[in-house]
């Protein structure tokens, strides 16, 4: 069986004890029991793991973040963003996820942005004060877009993880609340949404994820209309000022990499520049408010 195989089965249970699926008479282990016995079936079969399967991890890891960092709380703010980025999502190639795309504004000034899978994006309060027009800011969404829709953000779970479970759910006891094998199963769900974090928000993603991160995001700024150059212009901003922690500019291939590649991948388009200043408007008139 396939590691996402593997991990489809098991987040299947794991996502009912940790309560992000509600389930329906018999309580929770009544719930659990009847999950099992689904699942055991479903894994007589390898196949990927479902978009709804990855919207819950992602709610969980999104969880996982707002542990370190609050949410900014303003409405045209979110609103703004949320529009921004879901003009940007439509042009991706997965212009649908089981939960939608949703965009949230973190209450730090570090310069960064993160993407669950899923569909849940945040962005920090530092990094769309970085941005110095509405293009600049539609392309740091279109690149956590990217790693949506290629689903690099499931990859980071370690395959052994997911060994352990199959053999894990095979159990008797794993049915039953409150023994053993299901605390095991709990502590494999809480280990595969670190090493999710670990690979976002720490560490970074690999070169290759980046690079197509970056070449895909460019794409879905031309579809969209806006300037598919503005992703080289805000890489080097950043690159100048700095950004720390993981997310866009913790990554394995350095900065100069991704700028060279993007001179030839992100050639500005002609722009009809009354748009450009529309938008461009727009964007201060909302900054303003944050």
């Amino acid at each position: 069986m396939s590691r996402v195989g593997r991990l489809s089965i098991v987040l299947f249970v794991l996502l009912m004890v940790s309560g992000c699926l509600t389930t329906s008479g018999g309580g929770l282990s009544g719930g659990l029991s009847t999950a099992v016995t689904a699942v055991t079936e479903i894994s007589k079969a390898s196949r990927p793991i479902s978009d709804e399967e990855e919207y819950y991890v992602g709610r969980a890891l999104a969880a996982r973040i707002l542990t370190i960092y609050k949410l900014v709380n303003n409405a045209v703010v979110v609103d703004y963003v949320n529009l921004v980025g879901l003009t940007l999502s439509y042009h991706s190639d997965k212009p649908n996820t089981y939960g939608g795309y949703h965009f949230a504004i973190l209450d730090t000034m570090e310069k960064n942005a993160f993407a669950c899978p899923g569909g849940l994006i945040f962005i920090t309060k530092g990094m769309l004060l970085t941005a110095k027009n509405e293009d600049e800011l539609a392309a740091i969404l279109a690149h956590e877009i990217a790693h949506i829709n290629s689903r690099d953000g499931i990859s980071a779970i370690s395959s052994a993880r997911w060994t352990e479970a199959l053999t894990v759910i095979g159990t008797t006891a794993a049915k039953q609340y409150g023994s053993p094998e299901f605390g095991k199963l709990v502590s494999i769900f809480e280990g595969s949404i670190e090493d999710v974090f670990k690979t976002i928000v720490v560490n970074g993603y690999s070169q290759q994820q980046e690079f197509s991160a970056d070449e895909r995001a460019v794409e879905f700024l031309r579809r969209a209309g806006y300037n598919p150059s503005a992703l080289h212009d805000v890489i080097s901003t950043l690159n100048l000022q700095g950004a720390a922690g993981g997310g866009i500019m913790k990554t394995h291939p350095s900065s100069s990499e991704r700028l060279e590649r993007l001179m030839t991948k992100g050639k500005q388009v002609s722009l009809n520049m009354d748009t450009f200043k529309k938008r461009s408007d727009r964007f201060r008139a909302v900054i303003k408010k944050l």
